[in-house]
């Protein structure tokens, strides 16, 4: 038989499992539950492109969360859910209006303008949270055909900050948004911690107040892959199915998306998940709190910490701990847990940031 160039290996573990760091809650791998449901989506053949059970069955377990109305979309990625998101909500002369830090403005690689064709008219907020007053500093020009139209306001819950709105903040910017008649997206990559953290389900800040579309964010509370899209006010939207497929982001074998979506939703690991990587932030930022010569910057209301520290402090532990600059210029970091991060982890953290602010003359 020919060699036709394959190499022969077997499979094997690239990376030590015990190391965690606190760079990205995309770092953590998939949870124990959500493997479980893959492999048991596994196995025959199930219809493709979203017409198998498992697709099915995740409408009816999104109804319990987000009521009879609400039709979920499984996507690839966070990204695309927003795209898709933002072009369905959009005519093509229309804009965007949303907080000069967010995802959608910052980490997203111009995706929204130069994939979903549209303009995002951002404003600058301490807190990384819109309010109606700092809304309306773009909200203007309707009429006026050399700017691009204001239709969308997209808020993220939780924020880029890591601070958390109230359902009562959601609620106001949600009714000054329609009574401009645009429509309102919220942006919920990490939406179970906003939950958690607030005690209030999901609904409470979304349909129960308005919001028209929900990008519904899984891989950062333990899901391998994939995120959706979910319509609450179909009024709101047309064709998001063609949408999806125009955006690259419509799923052969949906079914394997679907099936981590129910295994995280149908019951309560959403929410373990995020009650636990909440704590741990909480844990890290009352050790942090004790620690000479280290600010926090924001609230710490879900899992993330923001820290302001001597930049060759930062450096030196870098080299210990995974994490990342957020501001290097001024010595800025986040620090970020994950449905996986122990107490130990936080604690040895904790005394490596101590051992090295020691090491400063």
């Amino acid at each position: 038989m020919a060699d036709l160039g394959t190499v022969k290996t077997d499979a094997r573990r690239h990376h030590d499992p015990s190391v965690r760091g606190f760079a990205s809650d995309n770092y953590a791998g998939a949870h124990p539950e959500i493997l479980a449901a893959l492999a048991l989506a596994n196995g025959g053949h199930q219809v493709a492109y979203g017409e198998d059970e498992y697709t099915d069955h995740l409408q009816r377990v999104v109804h319990s969360h987000f009521g009879a109305t609400a039709e979920a979309f499984p996507v690839f990625n966070g990204t695309g859910a927003n795209v898709t998101a933002l072009q369905a909500l959009t005519d093509r002369w229309g804009a965007v209006i949303c907080a000069e830090s967010a995802h959608i403005n910052v980490d997203e690689g111009g995706a929204p303008e130069r994939m979903g064709g549209l303009k995002l008219l951002t404003v600058p907020t301490p807190d990384g949270k819109l309010t109606p007053e700092l809304i309306d500093r773009q909200a203007w020009g309707w009429e006026d055909e050399h700017r691009a139209m204001p239709q969308v306001v997209s808020i993220t819950q939780n924020t880029e900050l890591g601070t958390v709105y109230t359902v009562d903040e959601i609620r106001a910017i949600v009714a000054h948004a329609h009574g401009h008649g645009m429509k309102v997206h919220l942006d919920g990559a990490r939406i179970a911690n906003a939950a958690a953290s607030l005690n209030v389900p999901m609904r409470a800040f979304t349909n129960a107040v308005g919001v028209d579309v929900l990008s519904f964010g899984g891989t950062k509370n333990g899901m391998l892959f994939g995120e959706a899209v979910v319509v609450l006010n179909p009024d709101a939207v047309s064709h998001m199915k063609h949408l999806r497929k125009l955006s690259m982001q419509l799923a052969s074998k949906m079914r394997f998306v679907s099936v981590q979506l129910e295994a995280l939703l149908a019951k309560d690991l959403w929410l373990r998940n995020a009650r636990h990587s909440n704590a741990m932030a909480q844990r890290l930022a009352d050790g942090v709190r004790a620690v000479d010569g280290v600010e926090i910057l924001y609230p710490v209301q879900a899992n993330a910490v923001f820290a302001r520290l001597p930049h060759d402090v930062s450096e030196r532990l870098q080299k210990r701990f995974r994490f990342y600059f957020w501001d290097e210029a001024a010595g800025d970091v986040r620090w970020m847990c994950s449905f996986d991060t122990t107490e130990d982890d936080v604690d040895a953290f904790l005394q490596a940031l101590k051992e090295e602010m020691a090491r400063r003359p």
